[in-house]
């Protein structure tokens, strides 16, 4: 199965600038004319939290099976995270009539996380390459409308996704590859609820309203304080580190996990979609959970690998 041949799009037919269309109190990631009724259940933040506190359960229950028992299984979740992000950023960027190419970027984007679990950080930049030469060929059969806008979001998405998710892979490669996959998620999980619980409580300082209104600074600064406290303990208790890394750690993550988040609602709001899709329920879509874990996969690596783990 081929991508089709992409036209390009007049500016009157791209979504427009949200900003001109909601303010800064409107629902995070909607727009007037996208607007729905909130459910009964869904709380302040905007969230089914029941359904949300269960899904996240059993994709937590998958991850921790999986280092337990087997590492190399856990690739089989990367692998399939990536195959699922890949397609609903190809879905999203759709709505702008921008075609991702998404059999290369699939295709290659399996295999840079494989190869960087088996051979290591230079691998990974190898494939990379390879698999954005590939991608702008393959893109070559659409014809020459649209080439450049299509193949610039083959290329995001190839580097969004699969790059930084192998990184991931790097991490679990290690010697205590399963103990800094658990720091690596609990650090990343901490910054959510930190800044989820402290921002339902007490937010009232927005952070970037025209981006993402129900993001605060005071939820912010929960963020920072659970990630601290999370990657010290995780650091010391688990990996056997000196204190110091993990708060350095934690403070890069929560930083690293913000912009993530607010990066991935920027790309939202200019396609004018509230979720990347409904995969996961209570959350939206895949990439609505991955936006803080692609952006912290890297430094965490860095730090442990040069700090911790060597």
């Amino acid at each position: 199965m081929t991508s089709p041949p992409s036209n390009p799009s007049s500016p009157s037919s791209r979504p427009s600038d949200p900003s001109d269309q909601t303010s800064g109190h409107a629902t995070d990631h909607h727009r007037d004319h996208g607007a729905t009724p909130v459910p009964p259940s869904t709380g302040r933040a905007g969230r089914n939290l029941p359904v949300a506190i269960a899904s996240g359960v059993v994709l937590g229950a998958a991850i921790i099976l999986s280092l337990l028992f087997w590492k190399a299984a856990f690739m089989v979740i990367v692998v399939a995270a990536v195959v699922v992000a890949v397609w609903e950023l190809a879905q999203a960027f759709a709505t702008g009539e921008i075609r991702v190419a998404r059999e290369p970027v699939m295709a290659g984007g399996v295999v840079m996380v494989l190869v960087a679990y088996q051979f290591g950080a230079p691998s990974l930049v190898t494939a990379t390459a390879v698999t954005v030469l590939g991608t702008m060929l393959w893109r070559l059969r659409g014809g020459v409308a649209g080439y450049v806008m299509d193949t610039t979001a083959s290329v995001f998405t190839i580097i969004y996704v699969p790059f930084l998710g192998g990184f991931v892979a790097l991490l679990l490669a290690e010697d205590q590859g399963e103990r800094a996959i658990l720091t690596f998620i609990l650090v990343t999980i901490a910054s959510d609820i930190g800044g989820y619980a402290v921002g339902v409580l007490a937010g009232k300082h927005p952070m970037a309203p025209v981006i993402s209104p129900k993001k605060s600074w005071e939820g912010f600064a929960g963020s920072a304080v659970s990630c601290i406290v999370v990657g010290w303990l995780c650091v010391v208790y688990l990996l056997d580190g000196d204190w110091w890394v993990g708060v350095l750690m934690g403070g890069i993550a929560v930083v690293m996990a913000t912009l993530g988040d607010l990066c991935e609602s920027v790309i939202k709001r200019d396609l004018g979609i509230k979720d990347m899709s409904q995969i996961v329920p209570g959350h939206g879509g895949l990439m609505d959970r991955l936006d803080s874990i692609l952006a912290t996969a890297a430094p965490v690596w860095l730090l442990l690998h040069y700090l911790v783990l060597s």
